[in-house]
């Protein structure tokens, strides 16, 4: 009976396996899956209708007329058939209905799934380059950032492993489980908030170095990220289910996390952090207080003084524009470069200034040759830092550099 039993499943499997339609509109593919049991109800319809129309046929072929179904063992069977027929229809249509609301469910789930897609490939268009911070500007002459997850010199902060992106979407097979995909998603978004944390907080190191700290740069920032469109906080008209409303709370987290990592990075590519002489050179005097040579007596000095010979290449220390380039009191030809958000340098005491007000430079762009024009009793370099219109030490900024550029 077993063995019996076992053939006939066997046989019922192979004669309706499971299949599939697939249907591919406007680039999304989506595919309605027919189970062995609707295969068999339909047969099974086809073959009672094609069973009724042979009887029907056969009757009229030997009775030659209508009159022989008029009997009342024949109306019986009849009536009987055509219950069977009904119910047969009735089941068939309830099928259709099942499957038109699973194959409606499977697309507002595709729906969705494609919605989280898009939000999560605009973030992490936010996030390309390099793990390590991916600032251009302070790449000169093609060294490498030095910057690591924590910096002696920099506020204490927790170790961690490096990382990599390990959050995929398998999309192998013919079929994939939305909800499996809309996992992955959310690990993914996981991940890319570490990231944007990390990189944060390396930029952060940076510009703690100076002395400045990242919150007095704050006290003064316009942030903003990309918004979530309201479009994909509904579905089908429907407010979403409280799974897909928590993944939209963390994107907008997330993107704000983002947000905050690329103003870092921007100040950092901005910041004054290159060497001002574009060849070897020494510290002669140093930022604060120093015997004046002038009056032999203690003066404070806003700046530092670097020499190397006359006419060594004086370099822009960031990039910036030009605001001012001339001759001042006291500096002799002087070059002042903006750096953006509140940051300024000044390099005084030139022979020559080879840039005009307004010119844009690049880290290590020729601004003028080292001179002892001014208030200077030899060849040097007069070097200067400002923050918002107060002085800071330029040996701070140049330290921090030196975490950024390859020596």
């Amino acid at each position: 009976m077993a063995k019996w039993s076992a053939n006939l499943k066997a046989t019922f499997d192979r004669a309706f396996p499971e299949r599939q339609i697939y249907h591919r509109s406007g680039g999304t593919v989506r595919y309605i899956s027919i189970s062995p049991w609707q295969q068999a109800i339909c047969a099974l319809g086809a073959a009672a209708l094609a069973g009724w129309t042979i009887f029907l046929t056969g009757t009229f072929a030997l009775g030659g007329s209508t009159g022989s179904l008029t009997g009342s063992s024949d109306d019986r069977e009849l009536a009987k058939y055509e219950r069977w027929v009904q119910e047969l229809r009735a089941k068939d249509a309830l099928s259709r209905s099942l499957l038109e609301e699973r194959t409606d469910a499977f697309q507002r789930e595709t729906a969705e799934w494609e919605d989280r897609q898009k939000a999560l490939e605009e973030l992490f268009e936010q996030l390309k380059g390099d793990e390590n911070l991916d600032v251009s500007a302070l790449k000169g002459d093609g060294a490498d950032l030095l910057v690591q997850a924590s910096i002696e010199e920099a506020d204490d902060r927790q170790s961690r492993d490096s990382f990599r992106m390990t959050a995929t979407l398998d999309t192998s097979g013919n079929r994939v489980s939305v909800r499996n995909l809309k996992y992955n998603q959310e690990r993914m978004l996981d991940e890319a908030e570490d990231l944007a944390i990390e990189r944060a907080e390396r930029a952060r190191s940076v510009i703690q170095l100076t002395t400045i700290g990242s919150d007095r740069i704050m006290e003064s920032a316009e942030m903003g990220g990309p918004l979530v469109s309201m479009a994909n906080l509904t579905a089908g008209g429907d407010t979403l289910s409280a799974q897909d409303a928590s993944f939209y709370n963390r994107l907008t987290e997330t993107q704000a996390r983002v947000a905050e990592m690329q103003y870092y990075e921007q100040i950092v590519e901005s910041l004054p952090l290159g060497a001002p002489v574009g060849v070897p050179f020494r510290y002669t005097s140093p930022y604060g207080i120093r015997v004046d040579p002038f009056i032999k007596r203690p003066r404070w000095h806003n700046g530092i003084d670097v020499a190397a010979y006359g006419g060594a290449p004086i370099v822009a220390s960031g990039p910036g524009t030009v605001s001012f380039a001339g001759a001042r009191s006291g500096y002799g030809r002087v070059v002042e470069v903006d750096h953006g958000y509140g940051f300024k340098s000044r390099y005084g005491h030139l022979r020559s200034i080879t840039v005009s007000k307004g010119d844009t430079v690049n880290v290590g762009d020729l601004v003028g040759k080292m001179g002892t024009t001014g208030r200077s009793t030899g060849y040097h370099l007069h070097f200067e830092v400002f923050f918002n219109g107060k002085a800071y030490d330029p040996v701070k900024f140049l330290k921090a550099g030196r975490h950024v550029h390859e020596e």
